[in-house]
């Protein structure tokens, strides 16, 4: 990806596009039915139309939208999962995302085989993670059951874990989507607590999320989607308010 020659810019969205393909027959015998009586098969949904904005080092940003504006989208194309039908996005430094938390986890590894594998995933060094185990570990709170599999963590454990990687990656931009279902409430404020130590110790916050009073406190910037498009670009409660009309 290439490099950004602003001083100040951690990323620059500059008039991206995404769509995909969705398909509305799921078995052959659908498709043949759907053939025969000439209805589409497939149609295409714009999830992000002509998108612009610039995010400086340092800020903390919320991307707000109802359901299929193209937020999450918008993050994962942030975060490299995605790539623009046109236009372009530029990052600087290394970013970490919390968007799909655990993804890279293997259910036949034990707890910590898979900090190791994830950590690596997140773009950790073998030395960076061995320092950082033991908080990883403390984070999320299920030491005795470390060396267990994977496979056999509840969900709850699952995330504790994941989520304890991810937030302890030495990152420059951290992405988070839907922070507040990981956990209970105690560790979701543990989890909240540790985003805004980040963030005061200079990181970049992009966050998606549903809980917009906890998105108006943590973020001071709001960027509204709204039909895959910019709707606003300002204050993060006058964003939550626009929201809520």
């Amino acid at each position: 990806m290439p490099k950004i020659s602003r001083t100040n810019a951690a990323v620059i969205v500059d008039d991206v596009h995404k769509s995909f393909t969705l398909r509305h027959t799921h078995s052959i015998k659908e498709t043949v039915v759907a053939a025969f009586k000439r209805k589409s098969l497939s149609s295409q949904f714009h999830a992000l139309d002509g998108v612009s904005f610039e995010i400086d080092e340092g800020e903390s940003v919320a991307l707000l939208g109802f359901n299929g504006s193209g937020k999450s989208t918008m993050l994962k194309l942030i975060s490299g999962v995605l790539r623009p039908d046109s236009g372009r996005v530029l990052t600087r430094g290394r970013i970490a995302g919390l968007i799909e938390v655990g993804a890279g986890f293997h259910p036949d590894l034990s707890g910590r085989e898979n900090i190791y594998l994830n950590a690596a995933i997140l773009g950790m060094s073998k030395s960076e993670t061995e320092s950082r185990y033991q908080d990883i570990v403390a984070f999320s709170e299920i030491e005795q059951f470390i060396d267990t599999e994977v496979k056999h963590y509840s969900s709850g454990m699952f995330l504790r874990l994941a989520f304890s990687v991810a937030i302890h990656t030495e990152v420059d931009i951290l992405l988070i989507d839907e922070i507040l279902s990981v956990g209970d409430e105690p560790f979701q404020k543990k989890c909240l607590a540790r985003i805004r130590e980040l963030h005061e110790a200079g990181k970049t916050l992009i966050v998606v999320s549903h809980d917009l009073d906890m998105v108006s406190d943590l973020c001071e910037r709001g960027i509204l989607l709204r039909d895959g498009s910019v709707a606003f670009d300002g204050d993060s409660k006058e964003a939550v308010a626009l929201m809520r009309r």
